[in-house]
């Protein structure tokens, strides 16, 4: 069983349900990078039912899109790696770079947290 990711500051959460939650990254490699973060412990995208999943999919999607306009940019990647044991999906916003240049930035510590305000002004949920 995977550990619960630590919960995030309540200044970096841009949406929260009773399934999971999407902030500002801890540790972003580029101002505004996100995580969108299942809360039950479950290891692989392959551990959730049709509807976790489609659920989880329609939030990741609705973030990046806020992220879109809420950052001014024109691509957000979507990142999802399992080396944490945890399903969770990394939203990396890319700025005026060339291809995968943003993933050769250094991780920071997040000490600022106004983009998660920008980000959630734009969210637009379907539930």
């Amino acid at each position: 069983m995977s550990k619960p990711f630590p919960k995030p500051h309540t200044k970096a959460i841009i949406f929260e349900d009773k399934k999971l939650y999407a902030c500002l990254a801890s540790r972003p490699i580029a101002a505004g990078h996100c995580v969108v973060v299942w809360k039950k412990p479950v290891k692989d995208l392959r551990g959730l039912g049709r509807a976790d999943y489609d659920h989880l999919m329609e939030r990741v999607d609705e973030v990046r899109n806020a992220m879109l306009s809420g950052l001014n940019v024109k691509k957000v990647y979507l990142m999802y790696m399992d080396e944490a044991n945890h399903v969770h999906w990394h939203l990396v916003p890319r700025y005026n770079e060339k291809g995968y240049d943003v993933f050769e930035h250094a991780p920071k510590k997040l000490k600022e947290y106004s983009l998660a305000e920008k980000i959630k002004e734009k969210l637009v949920l379907h539930l």
